[in-house]
């Protein structure tokens, strides 16, 4: 089993205004993160429903839908992280969370910890960490999942070595992501979603979103 804390820290806005009528309400800090198996898989981006991706709550919150987190991570899987009756944030309900924190000005970070074993989950969890500390109106789809796909690609390269997670890999990913997210705009043309600069590698994302250089964090484009 392994367990860390991933640093998830708030990233700038890279989308207009309009998109999140609450951005980084409550600034996020980090997510506890445990992984039953030894190594995280380094499956490739699916963008549909993933697998084993389990939010689960810290204490009983009857407000957002739940379901046992067994149900979606595996028996096996969830004995090993000792979940055998624990309840997880049910995966439709990304949305529902989103809102209800917001409204409860409750916490994302003491809400939920994430259980899964596979990057392709964790990608998609980090994205959903973006969506539940920004809310808004979500009318403009697009621009909501560019905000989100940068921070989950800058809080993977982040954490990378705690991940095992190797830059090659982080860049295969992040092209998955910009295709990804290009398909999905084409579905939206109306979008008034910017360029998706901090997609296209891993040198612009670093210059737009202020994580790398005068930070001092990591430079990926550096020596």
């Amino acid at each position: 089993m392994l367990e860390a804390r991933l640093q998830t820290p708030p990233l700038p806005r890279l989308v207009p205004d309009g998109v999140f009528d609450a951005f980084a309400w409550h600034p996020s800090t980090h997510l506890l993160w445990r992984c039953p198996d030894d190594n995280l898989a380094t499956n490739t981006l699916d963008p549909a429903l993933p697998q084993r991706l389990v939010f689960v709550l810290q204490s009983p919150w009857e407000v957002v839908p739940t379901e046992l987190a067994w149900v979606h991570l595996g028996r096996a899987r969830a004995q090993r992280l000792g979940l055998a009756d624990a309840r997880c944030l049910a995966p439709y309900a990304i949305d529902d969370a989103t809102d209800q924190l917001w409204a409860h000005r409750r916490p994302a970070v003491d809400t939920f910890w994430l259980a899964t074993d596979n990057l392709n989950a964790l990608f998609w969890a980090l994205h959903d960490w973006a969506h539940f500390h920004n809310h808004g109106p979500f009318t403009d789809r697009p621009a909501t999942e560019l905000q989100c796909d940068a921070s989950a690609l800058a809080w993977l390269w982040l954490n990378r070595d705690i991940l095992s997670l190797i830059p090659s890999r982080w860049d295969t990913l992040r092209a998955e992501v910009l295709a990804n997210h290009l398909a999905f705009r084409q579905e939206h043309p109306e979008t008034n979603c910017p360029d998706p600069v901090a997609l296209q590698s891993e040198c612009a994302l670093g210059a737009l979103t202020g994580l790398w250089g005068p930070t001092g964090l990591v430079d990926p484009c550096g020596p």
